[in-house]
């Protein structure tokens, strides 16, 4: 990759998965409300534009959030009930999510690279991301919050330590996603379409669909 006229060579990418590989805020909010409803139904509705600003942050700072009325334990509940209805749902679900391209992409991108992701989720929710989208060959290793309970760049360094990568780049769309790779020191690719914004002159490239990265990797 020619980045600022300098090469740039990269021996693994690693994805973000909301607002990257896929978009599942209108299934999960209807999911999480169903979970609202039969638990604590003083707790305001979420839409899929309000999940849109939070997906991306950890579990934990997701229910401080949305369900601040709540007590911590109260929080702890609620959420373990909302990722129940949502893993339900999205396995029910026949929907396509995926953004257009992204499976080709990741299809001849591993051609190339080992692949990762890389995400803020609950434990079981990567599994039915590859499940759902035909992906468990293409992605060599995951890692999340839900597993190891730590923030993204320390589970972006997991995956770099464990898979003897020396540079990787990472594929994500939030500010959250960039300042995790910037503790991790690892080169970061905007996803313009995905949920948040980064600075342009943050980034070391900028695509607006995911087929653009077969163009500069």
């Amino acid at each position: 990759m020619l980045f600022d006229g300098v090469i740039l060579l990269f021996d693994g990418v690693i994805f973000d998965v909301d607002g990257t590989i896929w978009d599942t805020t209108g299934v999960v909010a209807e999911a999480w409300n169903k979970a609202i409803d039969s638990t604590f139904p003083q707790v305001p509705h979420v839409t899929a534009d309000i999940l849109k600003g939070q997906f991306g942050k950890t579990m934990d700072v997701i229910g401080q959030n949305l369900f601040g009325v709540l007590s911590k334990a109260e929080q702890a509940i609620l959420l373990e009930r909302c990722c129940q209805e949502e893993q339900i749902a999205l396995v029910e679900n026949t929907k396509n999510l995926k953004y257009e391209g992204i499976f080709e992409t990741i299809v001849e991108l591993s051609k190339k690279y080992p692949l990762f992701i890389v995400s803020n989720c609950q434990d079981g929710y990567i599994p039915v991301v590859l499940e759902k989208n035909n992906l468990f060959e293409y992605i060599k290793d995951t890692e999340c919050f839900g597993v190891t309970g730590l923030n993204k760049d320390e589970n972006i360094k997991l995956i770099v330590k464990r898979n003897n990568l020396k540079n990787p780049v990472y594929v994500g769309d939030t500010q959250g996603d960039f300042l995790a790779c910037k503790n991790a020191n690892v080169p970061f690719i905007l996803a313009a379409y995905g949920f948040g914004s980064v600075e342009a002159q943050n980034c070391v490239a900028v695509i607006n669909k995911p087929a653009e990265l077969l163009e500069i990797l």
